[in-house]
């Protein structure tokens, strides 16, 4: 679920970028804090933009600092966090571990299956303070490998798993805005989890894993499928975050809704169209 939410930098104005590093910066401290080193490690865009979104809505006060870190020992870095970055620390790790168990279980990795056991007993501490948010991720990991033994055929039935999960971690607290929140999230998490198994096509093919996407990949119109689909999602996802009265660091979170979402499709896209003109010449 890491690393397709992130910023279009090449649109992004100088200042929103310094803005946006500077929530990266906070939400890396953050980690690092509660968690040490592995904490850092596992930093995720995604978070950020809920660390972001979260901001945007509520306003809440922000620490503003610069500080040397581990990551940058010569040069300060700006930093901008406070509770709700807090809460996207807890939810970066929370998702970590589910991760860490989820690649243990398909691809059979030991490496995975020691790293889970070294930060289990921080993903117990989060469930216990996060109870609704933990029980939405374990839910998800359980449906998804549920489906994954019945080779579900089914995109919206599987995508919807991930985007259940999401639209809880979108909610910190249950308030006026939770139900635009969660339907935002909810796509955002379908567009992830469809982005992510596109992606991993090939990778999938070769290690005869689980993927939605081979049901679909022989058909003529395959591309316009997977494009339209992931359009629908984000087409949705949008819709809810207009519905939400933020100015605070709109531009920031226009450029990851509109275009920085579309990063790695982008770069796929391209690569698939080098790959087929290679091929012909």
């Amino acid at each position: 679920m890491f690393g397709y939410v992130t910023i279009n930098q090449d649109e992004l104005k100088i200042r929103d970028y310094k803005r946006y590093r500077s929530f990266y910066c906070g939400l890396c401290r953050s980690l690092q804090k509660r968690y040490g080193i592995k904490g850092q490690v596992i930093l995720p865009n995604d978070m950020v933009f809920v660390d972001i979104l979260l901001n945007g809505l509520y306003e809440e006060p922000l620490v503003e600092e610069d500080r040397f870190c581990v990551v940058h020992p010569a040069k300060k870095q700006h930093m901008a966090y406070n509770g709700i970055t807090d809460y996207c620390a807890d939810m970066g790790m929370l998702l970590a571990y589910y991760k860490l168990l989820d690649d243990e279980y398909d691809e059979k990795k030991p490496l995975s299956a020691s790293k889970a056991r070294i930060v289990r007993h921080l993903a117990e501490r989060i469930s216990d303070a996060w109870p609704r948010q933990a029980e939405a991720v374990t839910k998800y990991v359980h449906d998804l490998r549920s489906c994954e033994e019945k080779n579900v055929n089914n995109l919206d039935e599987v995508s919807g798993l991930s985007g259940k999960a999401l639209g809880e971690i979108f909610v910190r607290e249950e308030d006026t805005w939770s139900d635009f929140l969660r339907r935002m999230g909810f796509f955002l998490g379908k567009f992830v989890y469809l982005m992510d198994a596109y992606e991993d096509l090939d990778k999938d093919r070769k290690k005869n894993n689980y993927n939605p996407w081979f049901f679909y990949e022989d058909r003529k119109d395959f591309d316009a499928i997977v494009e339209n689909s992931l359009t629908m999602m984000m087409a949705e996802c949008a819709k809810e975050f207009e519905k939400l009265p933020i100015v605070q660091d709109i531009d920031i979170l226009r450029n990851i809704v509109y275009s920085g979402v579309w990063n790695r499709y982008r770069k796929i896209r391209k690569e698939s169209e080098d790959a087929k003109e290679e091929g012909e010449g």
